[in-house]
């Protein structure tokens, strides 16, 4: 059977060709190292002229729009458009990211701009308010906003002689903004009589309070402080879209194809006309430009880069060259060069170099070209037009072979047959066109089967067939020249197809996710023999399969870079790279493909880092199949944490009913009662879904958790103190570590984090607005000023505080699966770690932002879910316990080393000076050398180790250990079995403390003349607890099923127990032994109680909406209670026992004789 595992092959990018010229400006420049840097699709590009070597930044999700570089000319800046937008500043040496800012603007970032010491950046939104953000970008945080304007505003500078003031300008305005404080105050400026009110399209400050703008009429307009002062009356011939301002001058270029520069006075000093120039053309428009010493950058609205040198200013140097205008659909490979031929709406077909990295070769076509193919002699080029025409041109001097026009609608997909014979052509007319080449193309055969448009064909090895797939998802079957449908299926069974480019089909089935449409990937291309699959999708995602890929779900690897819908993608003639066409973004991508046999030498190849949010696909490119989870781990991740009515729902809640019954009642309220109750002992430790919760204080108490109740524990006396600020079920808890503060996370729809100290029991900060439903995980830093916490949302968001200040440092999404535990470095306060479902990820800090790469296992390893993780004596090394018992050692985000640790899942770790300790499932604590190479000691967890001074009963022996933790001479353990234990190093366990496990507790009964009380639970225990000091459980009973309630004898000799399934017991209540049972109802028992006096009778209530009469002295049913409507809730005796009084869920009450 077909492994679904992801291929052990990777795709690197190598180039890009193209450059964003449309819809952009100003985003072209020479980097310190004078390189040059600019945009294309979602990926920065810095190009090296002298080595024509590229470098790419991958940190966006979607079309970068705006660039600006920082003063020291390394850095840079690119914002992108998307529903949550953010901007990257990185360095263009690394190709890293530095910090990313985010949370402010929507819908996209549309200009950008550094101060003159590099330290602040302004942005613009393309929000309806064109809101303007000053940031403080290193740290990430915004220090003031404002609304820019109700129009679109097109550029925005600092003044670099007033370090706060600004210029923006737009759509009939500018403005000058004045910062001050947090403050952004804006003054329009007055265009007077000096000039018209028009559109300003770009600008640049200067001394003296000057500015200098360019207008949409091709003037230059001179400002001084807010007035126009003076107007360069045609500096174009129409409107200039980009000045750029340096040491010499300045620098202008227009919509009429000129460069001119000016002096430090904007007096000109020359024009370069680019159109007049041996590359010029009738209609280039210059969208950005820098000038830079003695050579010029330009860029175009038709997406080229030129370079111009000053003294050479009539022969400019075409760097880069890209599609413009339109969609790019039309893609096709050599079959025997390295070169690949790309056709767009902007009717121009290109033949681009993949070893040169170069365009070679240019035609412009009538029409919009919308799929290309190349002759198996690769001398005819076949091109599928928008109206519906063919056209076939010679490669060698591309000249016209043959045009044809035989279909109304847009030829979608053509190939050659591997016999070079014929040519099929599929249309969105529904049919596939097919001509003999040899005969001058003349149409020798019609496929018509299909009942939509024809999306993909391929041609069977013998060119006697070709399947099809059109827009509906079917594939048909022809035979060729005929163009009879094969409707028979034996026939086809030993076809072999010269290409795999159909995306259905039974080898291509586990290419599908789940619930996706039919059309979400655009292009396949099979490398038979690598065995991979390449895919294109709608989401700009580019996937390696293996090939066939026969069973759903299979694992991918997956590479990001274009913006949006990727058309086509295919593999060059002898499969060294992998050509991708992006239809909005123009682009093209040459990515090197490294074959297995390569990655194992490649260890450098680890996961890119990105704030690309590639977890959205149901698959993240795992190495292997995981392996199934243990069954604890599954039972866990089942629990939902949602609720229909939260705590902090409640006061609303209470408020309407207030409300609703104010006008029905006008009873005056009772008082509330004198007396009060104080909470005094909690039995219970929270670990069947929890872990690493379990800590010393720095003098010696023992904190943990449980229900909604921070618990400070003094083992000594056994007494307990209370954190009582949480309003829900906490789920996480972290020490300070000074040990004398604590963080405390729970569940919630805007769950809060609470900070507070172990000695007062007070709060000293309390964290919310970032997280829904609840915090899974939360942890200090070495220095305790910096608080991590994970959600558990769908993206498990991940938060870095300044808990002191209550502020936000830097957010992101975590991973789709769960997340259990977040680590932070010790070393290094920008870094951690966190560990869950598939998945291990070392996260650094950037700015506002977090940058996450993926834990790297090498081809030959196994992917595993990962339960705990600490670091270790290094920043570099970090240490993580998984579901099947092994500890990782890792080495930055290599996995370098697995040691098997216990039999089953290791769930709790702790780092020690010199070595670790662990705890698995198998209910053994583990001590290790500081390298996990030798294990120095164990323990189990059994009943027989039990010291004289225990707290109660050990449930079972070999628990599953949840926590653990070390101090004060002792190993502290946590059970899901809600079990606190204290392990002394020389052997004996003593039981500190507790409770019933997962599941429900509604049972509960207090003796009628002891200091003592039974509970029974959805746990399926029975337990009797001392309310005495002591403290402690006195006994406990294993159930078949879970119970709901149960009620002590008046005499306290006996203990009546009703269970789930309808059964109840009557029990001995000094040994927990049976002494009578009945089973007759099906549902729930929900209430049992004793008749007064001697306990003659027992009334039980149960979900069938019945109470049942037992004469416990005969030990039989002696009556049963009906009438109520719905299933009874509670019960009660009259004194005499002659009545019996019960609540059914309708809020009715019922008397009963």
């Amino acid at each position: 059977m077909a492994s679904r595992s992801a291929p052990n092959c990777h795709l690197r990018l190598e180039w890009v060709y193209g450059y964003r010229g449309h819809q952009c400006r100003n985003n072209l420049y020479y980097t310190a190292a004078k390189e040059i840097v600019y945009f294309v699709a979602g990926v920065g590009v810095v190009y090296s002229p002298r080595e024509h070597r590229q470098k790419f930044y991958r940190g966006h999700s979607d079309d970068i729009i705006s660039l600006a570089l920082h003063p020291d000319r390394v850095l840079v800046a690119t914002g992108q458009v998307g529903k949550e937008p953010y901007i990257c500043v990185w360095d263009s040496y690394t190709v890293q990211t530095i910090s990313v800012l985010k949370d402010i603007h929507t819908h996209g970032i549309a200009c950008l701009s550094f101060d003159l010491e590099g330290q602040r950046l302004v942005s613009v939104g393309l929000d309806s308010k064109n809101a303007i953000c000053v940031w403080d970008w290193r740290k990430g945080k915004m220090l003031s906003m404002a609304p820019g304007h109700t129009d679109r505003i097109f550029d925005i500078s600092w003044d670099l002689y007033q370090p706060n003031k600004l210029v923006s300008c737009g759509v009939k305005h500018i403005k000058f903004w004045s910062l001050c404080g947090n403050s952004l105050t804006p003054k329009r400026g007055v265009f007077g009589k000096a000039g018209d009110l028009q559109t300003i399209l770009c600008l640049a400050c200067a001394r003296d309070e000057l500015t200098y703008s360019g207008a949409l009429s091709g003037d230059v307009y001179v400002w001084k402080g807010v007035n126009l002062i003076r107007t360069i009356q045609g500096a174009h011939m129409a409107g200039i879209f980009s000045m750029n301002a340096c040491e010499e001058g300045f620098a202008t270029g227009g919509r009429d194809g000129c460069i001119r520069l000016w002096d430090l006075t904007f007096k000109p000093i020359t024009v370069i006309d680019l159109r007049e120039t041996d590359q010029g053309y009738k209609g280039l428009s210059v969208r950005s430009v820098c000038w830079r010493g003695d050579h010029i950058l330009v860029g175009t609205q038709d997406s080229e880069i030129f370079e111009i040198v000053v003294h050479e200013r009539n022969k400019p140097f075409l760097i880069m060259q890209g599609h413009c205008e339109g969609e790019l659909w039309a893609l096709a490979v050599h079959p025997t060069k390295p070169l690949a031929m790309t056709g767009s709406d902007d009717r121009s077909v290109r033949i681009w170099s993949l070893i040169d990295h170069a365009l070679i070769a240019r035609c412009n076509m009538e029409e919009p070209i919308r799929c290309a193919a190349v002759s198996t002699d690769g001398i005819h080029l076949a091109l599928g037009m928008k109206d519906g025409s063919l056209t076939v041109l010679r490669v060698r001097d591309m000249t016209e072979v043959v045009h044809i026009k035989d279909r109304k609608e847009a030829i979608h997909e053509l190939k050659y047959s591997p016999d070079g014979t014929f040519l099929a052509v599929g249309s969105n007319d529904s049919s596939v066109d097919i001509y003999g080449v040899v005969q001058r193309y003349k149409k020798v055969g019609e496929c018509v089967g299909s009942l939509s448009f024809i999306t993909h064909l391929d041609w069977s090895s013998d060119s006697r067939y070709l399947q099809t797939n059109d827009g509906s998802g079917k594939r048909l079957f022809y035979r060729i020249p005929s163009g009879k449908e094969v409707s028979n299926k034996e026939e086809m069974k030993g076809v072999q197809w010269a290409s795999w480019t159909c995306v259905s089909g039974l080898e291509v089935n586990g290419i599908w996710p789940k619930y996706s449409e039919s059309n979400d990937i655009n292009s396949v291309d099979g490398n038979f023999i690598g065995q991979v699959l390449v895919t294109a999708d709608d989401y700009g995602i580019i996937k390696l399969f293996r090939y066939p890929c026969l069973r759903k779900g299979a694992k991918f690897k997956k590479y990001i870079g274009h913006s949006a819908h990727i058309t086509n993608v295919r593999w060059s003639h002898d499969y060294q790279w992998v050509i991708s066409i992006g239809g909005a973004d123009h682009s093209v991508f040459q990515w090197k493909f490294i074959p297995e046999r390569k990655l194992k030498d490649s260890l450098h190849i680890a996961p890119q880092e990105s704030l690309a949010d590639s977890n959205s696909d149901e698959s993240d490119s795992d190495q292997s199949d995981v392996p199934e989870l243990d069954s604890e781990i599954e039972q866990e991740t089942q629990i939902t944490y949602h609720r229909q009515v939260y705590k902090e729902d409640l006061p609303q809640l209470k408020e309407q009913c207030r409300e609703k019954h104010k006008s029905a009642t006008s009873k005056r309220r009772v008082q509330a009662p004198g007396q009060s109750i104080r909470l005094h002992f909690v039995h219970g430790y929270r670990g069947f879904d929890c872990r690493s919760n379990l800590f010393y204080t720095q003098i010696g108490e023992i904190v943990y958790h449980v229900a909604a109740v921070g618990v400070i524990y003094n083992r000594q006396q056994n007494t307990q103190r209370f954190y009582l600020g949480h309003d829900d079920d906490i789920l996480c808890l972290a020490i300070h570590p000074l040990k004398d503060y604590v963080a405390t996370g729970q569940v919630g729809r805007d769950p809060s984090i609470h900070i507070w100290d172990t000695d007062t029991t007070k709060p000293l900060s309390i964290l919310k607005g970032y997280h829904q439903y609840g915090v899974c995980a939360v942890d200090f830093s070495a220095d305790g000023k910096r608080l991590a916490s994970v959600g558990i949302d769908d993206s498990h968001t991940i938060v870095l505080w300044d808990w002191k200040k209550g502020e936000k440092l830097s957010v992101t999404r975590g991973n789709k699966d769960k997340i259990f535990v977040v680590k932070m470095n010790p070393y290094m306060p920008d870094k951690l770690i966190t560990a869950g479902i598939k998945h291990m990820k070392f996260w650094r800090r950037a700015g506002g932002g977090l940058i996450g790469r993926k834990g790297y296992i090498g081809p030959q390893g196994k992917s595993d879910t990962m339960m705990c993780a600490v670091y270790g004596w290094t920043e570099e090394m970090a240490f993580s316990g998984t579901s099947t018992g092994d500890v990782c050692i890792w080495k930055d985000v290599f996995l370098i080393k697995t040691v098997k640790a216990h039999d089953g899942p290791v769930f709790s770790m702790h780092a020690l000076e010199k070595g670790f300790v662990t705890g698995g499932k198998d209910g053994v604590v583990a001590l290790w050398d500081d390298s996990f190479e030798r294990c120095l000691k164990t323990y189990a967890i059994k009943r027989a180790s039990l010291a004289p001074g225990s707290k109660g009963l050990l449930l079972e022996d070999n628990p599953s250990i949840r926590a653990i933790s070390l101090g004060h001479g002792h190993i502290l353990v946590g059970t899901k079995n809600g079990e606190i234990l204290e392990v002394d190093k020389s052997g004996p366990i003593t039981l500190l403390v507790q409770g019933h496990m997962e599941g429900d507790v509604w049972g509960l009964a207090t003796h009628p003349h002891l200091p003592i009380c039974a509970t029974v639970s959805d746990d399926k225990t029975l337990r009797i607890w001392d309310l005495s000091p002591s403290h402690c459980m006195l006994a406990v009973r294993k159930l078949k099923k879970g119970g709901r309630c149960c009620c002590f004898s008046p005499d306290g000799k006996a203990l009546a127990v009703g269970l789930n399934d309808g059964s109840f017991l009557i029990v001995n209540a000094d040994t927990l032994e049976d002494l009578v049972s009945f089973h007759h109802r099906k549902d729930v028992i929900s209430d049992i109680r004793f008749s007064p006096g001697s306990g003659k009778y027992l009334a039980v209530a149960s979900y069938d909406s019945f109470v049942d009469i037992y004469n416990v002295m005969s030990s039989k049913r002696v009556g049963i209670c009906k009438g109520a409507t719905s299933y009874i809730t509670h019960i009660d005796w009259d004194l005499r026992g002659r009545k019996n009084w019960l609540g059914i869920v309708d809020k009715c009450a019922w008397f009963l004789l």
